[in-house]
């Protein structure tokens, strides 16, 4: 399994119950990649410029195809335009995997024994190592996860385990996490005042 993967089953189970944030996830997401492909030294980092390195051949196809669509050439992509080219619809991409990988399952009840129902994660070996990453506090895990602003996530500092390519990735998350939560302010006070408008004077 790959950061992004449990950062997904992280997030699914701690969300149990409400609607996922998608846009946080995706940037997150974006970001658990890079991370894993630091470690696989497929890419290192010259201050905020992704560099390719070593093109390894990795065993999952959504990191695999993140790695396969880095800029090859200078100068390079910096790791905030990294965050939200590859986050584009990375949290759904990622969801099709648990799917297709049969991570996730159909949730029947008993008053629906024919209807579809939720879904759900399937209690799988996947889904351990996820929470076993999660419960004990993995530094980089924790971080994309409270980055992601997930329920049960710790809010501070960054961790101080990790080196720093992998805090200017986290630090980048955070900050695009906080630009797109901006932008829904934004677009909720206009859409309000718009609203407002409509209603005219009198509230009609």
């Amino acid at each position: 399994m790959t950061t992004p993967r449990d950062l997904l089953i992280v997030a699914m189970d701690a969300e149990s119950g409400r609607a996922l944030e998608r846009g946080d996830l995706s940037l997150a997401l974006a970001g658990a990649e890079l991370i894993d492909l630091l470690n696989a030294e497929a890419v290192r980092l010259d201050g905020e410029r992704i560099v390719p390195g070593y093109r390894p051949t990795l065993p999952d196809r959504l990191l695999d195809q993140a790695a396969s669509s880095l800029v090859q050439q200078p100068p390079y992509e910096s790791v905030d335009d990294w965050l939200w080219r590859r986050g584009h619809g990375l949290a759904a991409a990622y969801l099709s995997a648990l799917e297709d990988d049969g991570e996730l399952t159909r949730e029947h009840r008993r008053r629906r024994p024919f209807g579809a129902g939720r879904t759900v994660l399937a209690d799988s070996p996947a889904r351990r190592r996820a929470r076993d990453r999660w419960t004990s506090r993995e530094a980089v895990l924790t971080a994309l996860a409270t980055a992601a602003r997930l329920n049960g996530a710790e809010t501070g500092g960054e961790p101080a385990e990790v080196d720093d390519a992998v805090s200017t990735v986290l630090a980048a998350v955070h900050d695009a996490v906080t630009e797109l939560e901006a932008e829904r302010q934004r677009r909720a006070i206009e859409k309000a005042a718009f609203d407002n408008v409509w209603r005219g004077p009198d509230g009609v």
